[in-house]
């Protein structure tokens, strides 16, 4: 089992005795960590309960050989909604967190030498895409407006409120129809841009919260507005520093936790969530059960035990899941100052987009080449490693493990895959081969079994338009009455901001405690 967190972390602070109705919230990655200060901040007794040994769920961290390896989440998107959550209880976030503005926010490499630096100078992005593309200027420009438009739309309106009802998806269809949300991200970007490099640089995104850009709605271009409006941060410690700091707020309005604990099941009585059973057959009674287990994982697994209207076996078997993540974390010596054009977030393209992505989400194929997610968070955070040396990891897209008759011996090819990994990083960062110290890698099965993600995935399930919204796994769980959901699994998706504000959805989901009679 892989230990990451180091033992003060495991200290925690005298929780204040409280009064009420109890809730019990499985699972403490963000959307777990956020639930349970917002549910505590209105009179809850709450306990997080977590397998792991430390909070963060994906965005723990690995301590080795004097490098901290961030294994999840590197990118902290819209940091207000994080403030929000400390301004519930009363608290700043700057007293506990330390989040830094990044500039530029990443560089994409083509493999003709070419490259596009984003930054949140509308100016800086204007000549970038001038220095590429001369005549796609007037069509980018375009395309910021499209990205707006569907930000209001899509982050604003529909990613902060309840979708549980199909009522609220009839209210935005027109606004959808209108928005041409039944088109791909990346046709989108195709309609506006004839470069197929800015194509790509400003469809990609989704990739970061498990979805194919050539399948997924257009709505997601909101993520460029999204960028230029509160742009990209990083969480100095880590994301795990984040999560750390959203644990001692958590502590301070009287929220327990019990880590190295399994949930096994969710326990009903008269029709209703009526606590949890844990692997050890412990039971731990409630009066709601708040899940940020993985939707597919919390369906097929904490609630087996009684029969399924929606989220059977065949319709999450039928679901289009995100797909899986080769994760190579490596600390390098004496290195601090080479590869300049090698900054905190990079992004080396392999030389097809629409062919690998097929490859990867529809064929199940693991292929020669490949796209890469370099992140170098020393360039930032010199807490990441030994003065004069670095700390990396290198992220690949894969197959899931779901694609029947091709599924990856990840035993056999993790290897084979982490050499053409290096192969392809070493064509421009000559000579980092030598310097690597100290490594670990992360495969689709290691996410099935860490994070208890079906088949393997990054992100659970695929955001396609028909896994959206209403049709995503509800926030108030449609199988079980006093069951909320919230995490990458259910609305309004994966992604550092989709966990915080699925919360606040469950948030306004969830009764009062003074109208909750305890047991």
């Amino acid at each position: 089992m892989l230990t990451v967190t180091p033992p003060e972390a495991l200290v925690a602070a005298p929780a204040p005795v409280r009064k009420g109705p109890r809730a019990i919230v499985v699972g403490a990655g963000f959307g777990g960590l956020a639930a349970a200060v917002r549910l505590a901040a209105r009179g809850w007794r709450v306990t997080v309960v977590d397998k792991l040994d430390t909070p963060g769920g994906r965005a723990t961290a690995l301590h080795q050989d004097g490098y901290r390896f961030d294994l999840g989440p590197t990118i902290v998107t819209a940091p207000h909604l994080f403030e929000l959550v400390w301004e519930i209880a009363g608290r700043k976030m700057s007293d506990y967190v330390d989040v830094r503005p990044l500039d530029p926010f990443y560089t994409l490499h083509w493999p003709d030498g070419s490259h596009f630096t984003a930054s949140g100078d509308p100016d800086a992005m204007r000549a970038e895409v001038e220095r590429l593309s001369p005549g796609d200027v007037p069509g980018w420009e375009r395309f910021m407006r499209d990205a707006e438009e569907r930000y209001e739309v899509g982050f604003v309106g529909l990613g902060r409120r309840p979708m549980h009802e199909f009522k609220e998806l009839v209210k935005v269809l027109p606004r959808f129809g209108m928005l041409r949300a039944d088109r791909s991200i990346h046709a989108l970007a195709a309609r506006r841009m004839k470069d197929p490099r800015l194509r790509m640089a400003f469809s990609f995104h989704p990739l970061f919260i498990g979805g194919d850009p050539f399948r997924v709605t257009s709505m997601y271009a909101l993520v460029s507005h999204l960028e230029k409006l509160h742009g990209v941060h990083y969480a100095m410690g880590g994301a795990g520093a984040l999560a750390d700091g959203l644990k001692r707020l958590a502590e301070e309005i009287g929220v327990e936790f019990r880590w190295n604990e399994e949930v096994d099941a969710v326990l009903e009585k008269d029709g209703k969530a009526a606590g949890i059973r844990l692997a050890s057959g412990e039971t731990l009674r409630s009066e709601i059960v708040v899940s940020n287990a993985d939707a597919g994982h919390t369906y097929s697994r904490l609630l087996r035990e009684r029969p399924r209207r929606r989220w059977t076996e065949a319709k999450l078997k039928r679901s289009k899941w995100s797909m899986g993540l080769f994760v190579w974390y490596f600390g390098t010596k004496g290195t601090k100052g080479r590869w300049s054009d090698i900054g905190h977030h990079t992004i080396l393209n392999g030389p097809r987009y629409g062919g690998l992505i097929d490859d990867i989400f529809v064929n199940g194929k693991l292929t020669e080449d490949m796209s890469l997610y370099i992140h170098r968070p020393s360039v930032t955070d010199p807490t990441c490693a030994p003065e004069g040396d670095d700390c990396f990891y290198a992220l690949s897209p894969v197959p899931h493990m779901g694609h029947e008759g091709k599924e990856t011996d990840w035993a056999a090819e993790a290897g084979p895959y982490k050499a053409r990994v290096l192969a392809m990083m070493e064509k421009w960062m000559p000579g980092i081969g030598e310097t690597v110290v100290s490594e670990h890698v992360m495969t689709p099965p290691d996410f099935r079994d860490r994070y208890l993600s079906p088949l393997g995935c990054g992100f659970s399930i695929e955001p396609r338009i028909l896994q959206s919204a209403w049709f995503r796994p509800h926030n108030v769980s449609e199988e079980l009455d006093g069951l909320y959901l919230v995490g990458a699994g259910t609305h309004p998706g994966a992604g550092l901001p989709g966990a915080i504000c699925s919360a606040e959805v469950m948030d306004r989901l969830v009764p009062d405690a003074a109208t909750v009679e305890a047991r």
